[in-house]
């Protein structure tokens, strides 16, 4: 008697990759996501390589695990892979501070992103 197995959260052409507590803005993030949407992978993994984003480096990585899951995890073929979906979210925010004049207190917010991508296969049209 084993558990049973869990349903797929994504359909049977798509794989996904998700990479919290990226040390950046979700704003600055989604410039680099928006980069890399409705692009074929290989296209994709060359943008980000010249990119000259800090975060490029992150968010490549992400992407070389989703395109890692589909071929290993769910057997799809690598060369028909774009990148479906890429959306950005906030983390949590680190609080520091700075003493000000007057005995005041400047706040500085460190805050952290996560990213999800997803990648679907589909088929060239000939």
């Amino acid at each position: 008697m084993g558990k049973q197995k869990n349903a797929r959260r994504v359909a049977d052409n798509e794989a996904m990759a998700k990479t919290r507590m990226l040390r950046t803005s979700p704003q600055k993030l989604n410039l680099v996501a928006q980069m890399i949407r409705g692009k074929k992978v290989d296209k994709a993994l060359s943008d980000l390589t010249f990119s000259k984003k800090r975060i490029a480096d992150d968010v490549k990585k992400c992407l070389q695990s989703a395109i890692a899951n589909a071929e290993n995890n769910h057997n799809l073929d690598v060369d028909e892979l774009i990148v479906a979906e890429a959306w950005v979210g906030k983390n949590l925010t680190m609080k520091r501070g700075r003493p000000r004049a007057r005995g005041r207190f400047g706040k500085i917010l460190k805050p952290f992103a996560e990213l999800t991508i997803l990648v679907r296969q589909v088929e060239e049209q000939a």
